[in-house]
């Protein structure tokens, strides 16, 4: 794979960061019964870096969670090996707004697969989704409700997510196989 190009550096990371922050703020009213549950491995750093954007807004501390999806998945058994993660949901998610984040929405599988996670941790008031980039090619109907960027992609391309907290640095790129 090669990079075709820089779709967010550091910088546009941190402005979408900021956008999205305000965006959850205005949809539901404030902070009050805001949770964060970040998908395993982008999502987390994703949530977080969100969490501390609002606190800065509104001086709250929002509670943040891990979400392992592995067992989840509907095509563990396949090819595919699960690189299982921790879940770590230190909080009663009981009629809580979660806010569900992960780097790339793509097919909505994992989203699916989250979703069934979070009901097995209780019944929150609502599940909103944020994802950094939405690339398009959903499978199931699900949407987003706070994007940091669409990028529509062929299937040939690959959407690369680099966090400085996992990659020592923040951009995104669109690869395409050689």
């Amino acid at each position: 794979m090669k990079e075709k190009a820089l779709i967010l550096s550091e910088e546009d990371i941190e402005r979408v960061i900021k956008r999205i922050s305000h965006e959850i703020l205005e949809r539901n009213k404030g902070c009050k019964n805001l949770v964060f549950i970040g998908i395993q491995k982008r999502g987390v750093p994703l949530s977080k870096r969100l969490a501390e954007s609002i606190k800065k807004l509104e001086n709250v501390e929002i509670p943040v969670g891990k979400l392992d999806i592995s067992f989840y998945r509907d095509d563990i058994g396949n090819k595919i090996k699960p690189d299982i993660q921790i879940t770590d949901i230190p909080f009663d998610i009981k009629d809580k707004n979660v806010i569900l984040a992960d780097d790339v929405l793509f097919t909505g599988r994992t989203i699916r697969a989250a979703l069934d996670a979070i009901i097995d941790f209780g019944r929150p008031r609502t599940i909103q989704l944020v994802v950094l980039i939405d690339r398009g090619h959903r499978e199931l109907p699900i949407r987003a409700d706070y994007v940091g960027k669409n990028i529509p992609t062929s299937l040939d391309e690959f959407i690369e997510v680099r966090l400085k907290e996992i990659d020592k640095v923040d951009k995104v790129t669109i690869l395409e196989s050689n």
